[in-house]
Order: structure tokens, then sequence, then C-alpha cells
């Protein structure tokens, strides 16, 4: 059985070959979940919670490629690290909320439920993976529009939940090849000129801008804008 995505889970996988560590680029294409028993033992798993909650999944076809591509056999960087900026960017479609760990894990289970949307993954004419997303919507009726109330009502289920907050400069991509030739007294080069202003994430979602300031010889940041996080729940 072919389960028809949503337009959130399409989104997602999209999201997610946009930082997936390839030497070509993926396209995705529909696919039965149940029809890969057997060949998703070893996926990638994590789980996000928030508004809307999902259960990634991503299996390589060739686990090894992953190390050619990204640039990388160290032993001090997993593949689930590698896999990570890619699962942020798929659960980023889903708005403000928490992804867990990325483990490794047998998604059999995930694969074969009839709620789970499957994507075959391919590139120059070959499989090189499958990716799993099922959406547990948290008692929200599919489509049904959400107002500021409901969605303050259903963030208070994750109130006590520990979220990272961060102050960004700037950034830059860089291979991990690049990152394990670091040494003292290389420069990195951010796409940010200076004086510019500082964002502040949530969980790695923006929420403000702000600049930078010394407070007893600590640095922090002075909010000088908020954003309408609302509006990237709608």
């Amino acid at each position: 059985m072919i389960t028809t995505p949503t337009a959130a889970q399409t989104a997602a996988v999209e999201a997610l070959l946009d930082l997936l560590p390839t030497t070509t680029r993926l396209r995705a294409q529909v696919c039965s979940g149940a029809a890969l028993a057997g060949r998703v033992g070893d996926a990638a798993l994590a789980s996000f919670v928030g508004v809307s909650s999902a259960d990634l999944a991503l299996v390589l076809a060739d686990p090894a490629s992953l190390d050619s591509a990204s640039g990388t056999d160290s032993a001090l960087v997993s593949r689930q690290d590698v896999l990570r900026p890619a699962l942020e960017s798929a659960a980023s479609v889903f708005g403000v909320g928490v992804l867990g760990e990325t483990r490794s894990g047998d998604a059999t289970a995930l694969f074969a439920d009839d709620a789970t949307s499957v994507f075959e993954l391919t590139g120059d004419g070959h499989v090189t993976g499958w990716f799993a997303v099922r959406l547990r919507d948290n008692g929200v009726s599919a489509g049904a529009p959400r107002s500021p109330q409901s969605v303050a009502g259903k963030l208070g289920r994750i109130n006590s939940v520990q979220m990272a907050l961060t102050v960004e400069i700037g950034r830059t991509r860089m291979s991990v090849r690049d990152v394990l030739t670091l040494e003292p007294g290389a420069v990195i080069e951010l796409d940010r000129s200076a004086g510019a202003p500082a964002d502040v994430l949530l969980n790695g979602r923006l929420i403000a801008h702000g600049e930078i300031v010394v407070v007893d010889q600590d640095y922090g940041v002075r909010i000088t804008q908020i954003l309408d996080v609302a509006e990237s729940l709608t």
C-alpha cells in the first residue's frame, strides 16, 4: 500500500534533500514502505514533538557512501551526526517544537505503518535510500485551522522541555573534510558583515534579532526585534 503524502510530508522530504550530503542531487518518489521489509533494519531515527509531532527515519542503501560524500571516515563523527542537519531541516517544516536525538535502530514498524509516507530517494538512476515520515497531529484534525489559543494550549504540553537558545553572528557551510583540517589560527569567513545584527535562535529556529553587548566581562545579547513566531505555525 502506498500512502499519499500530505503537503507537510512532501515539504519535509524536500527540506531533507536540501541538506543531505550526497555526491549528486537526489529526487524523491513516493513508494510502498511495506515492500521494504528486511531492508530498513539500520535506520537513522528521530522524533519531533511540537504542535504537530512526527516520527522520521532515513535509511541509506549503501551507508558507506555517506563517508565519501561527507568527506570523512573519522571515528569522532558518526553517521548520525552527519545526517542530523538533514533531519533537522526536515523537521523544521512542522513548526515550533523539539527534535529528539538521532539514533540508530530498526525502522521496519515505522515503514510498514499505513499512516507513514515513504519516499524512495534516487540519483543518477540508482536508489540511494528511503525516507519515512509519520505525522502525529496531537488531537487536532488534519487541515483544521489553529487559533492562537489552541496553539498556546498545545505548546503548554512541552513547557517543561529545555530548549537550546543560540546567538548566531553568522554562518557558513563547510564539508566535514574541511572542518577536520582546521587548525589554530585558521579564519572562517561568515556570511555577514561586521556590525550586522545577530540572530537569536530557539532550538535552531530564528525567533529574534539583537546586538552583542558585554555585561560584567561576559558576552550577552540585547534583543532589538522579536519575530512573529506564531506565523510559522500556520
